[in-house]
């Protein structure tokens, strides 16, 4: 049913990994209003992230209340909304009450954060059993995604493993909360947690795979669910508490969520739907969508499977369509993390705030002086190198091991050096990005153009260097909260103001700037990513000799 009267709104809600954003948007995919509130981290060990789910509850309706205020509307106006989360478990206990998954056993920290890396001793065990459905997540699980992270409570937290009554991921839990129906994205499921989404009517889960992991009890009870649609159907409507506590209208309308690296595809790849051959034009498209991670989202027609990037998975973002899913697990983090870590970080942002700059706005300052001053142009970084895998590597290597090297460090501690190293760790980000689409390009892929979103694409320099790299163009949306706009079309599919999610890309997404390559950089950029690909090779020999200890 379409919406009437007055009610011709969508809200969107982004739950990231650090604050919940609302996005009210109008049935043309313009934005009237935005709102954030921030949430808690924990990091009680190391390795080991938390949240809270009551905590972002709590922090959803505060946004969702100033957003309302911020676009003049009224909550009568709000014929559907949907939500996109980061990949992060919930554990839900007696009457939905939060069941502690931490070490600590804290209660309310019942939420394993995406970038909890506890259970890499549980992913390796799941992987080396080689079973059938690995082959649709790049051969590896990460012990970013699901069954790693239950097989850890299950060894580690048995009181926890008893007591839980559901696991979800932070996107179904958001809609479960909101209409109390207990219905799982396809998104989520498949992506995440090895649900076969091409499989029969709706998907279906392999059993086998969990018996052999030691799971098998994970869905007695219906901890997991038994109902799986895809993103943007109609879940249920807002219920009087949930309505009481978000400050919106009982019984406005829930679309089923996402994830939310998948809800910025949508946001940025609407302009590829408005032409009639709408299938080809968004196979040559990358989304990259950029923040604390990125993601990099490839659509096929067929099944393409390419080792080391997850997928390929079946209706995960646009139905119909296979996705693959490349990644970096620490991008925007690490370019803090350079700052943070330096010397001299704390007179950089002082010195930020007394000129009305963020520190990323002198520092790019700084490199485009020094590359002017030099006429070296990206050349200033020929002696350093950075291998940004802090974090692992999510893409292409599936190595949760590697770790982060810089090449050509003196004792320099002066805020030009400092300058010198962001703007080397974003050049290796994007070697990074390069790397991923050359591992599609051999699967027969053929990437041409870039459509991003996200933090870094905030960034003149982090924009232009990933144009240089690639050698692809950088499409911007014309709305910058490309992932609020993505989720936002999911609640405007749900309240049947569009007969799908492809028509209310086409409607609702609209294309902005392009950042185009400079192809004269091609000789630099081709040689520092050789050095670029020879470090990790490195590392990888250090291991080896290191082994034995």
């Amino acid at each position: 049913m379409a919406p009437s009267g007055k009610a011709n709104l969508a809200l969107g809600v982004d739950v990231g990994t650090g604050s919940v954003r609302a996005g009210l948007f109008d049935l043309r995919g313009k934005m009237l209003g935005s709102a954030d509130s921030p949430i808690q981290i924990s990091f009680p060990e190391a390795d080991v992230v938390e949240q809270s789910s009551e905590d972002i509850w709590r922090a959803t309706g505060n946004a969702i209340q100033k957003c309302l205020r911020n676009a003049a509307a009224t909550p009568e106006r709000v014929a559907g909304m949907s939500f996109d989360a980061t990949c992060s478990l919930v554990a839900l206990g007696k009457d939905d009450a939060p069941v502690t998954v931490s070490p600590t056993n804290r209660p309310d920290h019942n939420i394993i954060v995406w970038m909890d890396h506890r259970a890499i001793e549980q992913a390796n065990r799941i992987n080396a059993t080689r079973h059938r459905v690995l082959r649709y997540v790049g051969g590896k699980l990460s012990p970013e995604q699901e069954p790693p992270k239950l097989l850890w409570i299950k060894e580690n937290l048995p009181r926890t493993w008893g007591d839980a009554r559901k696991f979800l991921d932070l996107a179904d839990f958001m809609v479960y909360r909101a209409c109390g129906t207990d219905v799982r994205s396809l998104c989520t499921v498949v992506c995440k947690w090895t649900y076969l989404g091409h499989e029969g009517k709706h998907g279906r889960w392999d059993t086998s795979f969990f018996k052999q992991v030691g799971l098998e009890d994970l869905f007695k009870n219906g901890r997991v669910g038994s109902l799986v649609r895809p993103m943007g159907s109609f879940a249920g409507r807002l219920n009087k508490p949930a309505a009481r506590e978000l400050g919106l209208r009982e019984g406005t309308a829930i679309g089923v969520g996402i994830i939310d690296a998948h809800a910025g595809g949508i946001g940025v790849l609407g302009p590829s739907f408005k032409k009639p051959s709408a299938g080809a034009s968004v196979e040559s498209v990358l989304a990259l969508i950029g923040g604390t991670s990125s993601c990099h989202m490839a659509t096929t027609s067929k099944p393409v499977f390419v080792k080391g990037v997850w997928g390929p998975y079946y209706g995960a973002m646009i139905p119909g369509m296979w996705l693959l899913e490349g990644g970096q697990s620490a991008t925007g983090s690490l370019i803090d993390h350079v700052i943070e870590d330096s010397a001299v970080g704390g007179k950089l942002v002082s010195a930020a705030h007394e000129a009305g700059k963020t520190p990323y706005d002198i520092l790019n300052d700084m490199v485009g002086r020094t590359k002017e001053a030099s006429d070296k142009g990206p050349a200033i970084t020929k002696s350093l190198h950075v291998l940004p895998y802090h974090h692992g590597n999510r893409s292409p290597y599936a190595d949760p091991y590697a770790r982060g090297m810089v090449d050509g460090l003196t004792l320099d501690t002066s805020i030009e050096t400092l300058a010198l190293r962001y703007y080397a760790t974003i050049q290796a980000i994007a070697y990074g990005t390069r790397h991923i689409i050359e591992a599609l390009n051999a699967k027969g892929l053929s990437i041409k153009k870039i459509h991003a979103c996200g933090g870094g694409t905030k960034n003149p320099l982090w924009l232009q260097e990933h144009a240089d790299i690639t050698g692809c163009d950088m499409a911007l949306p014309r709305e910058p909260e490309a992932m609020l706009l993505g989720t936002a079309i999911l609640a405007a599919v749900a309240a049947g103001a569009y007969p799908s999610v492809p028509a209310a890309m086409a409607a609702m997404g609209h294309s902005g700037k392009t950042i185009c390559s400079n192809k004269s950089t091609k000789e630099y950029h081709d040689a520092k990513y050789q050095v670029f690909r020879k470090m990790y090779d490195c590392q990888l020999k250090r291991r080896r000799m290191m082994s034995q200890f």
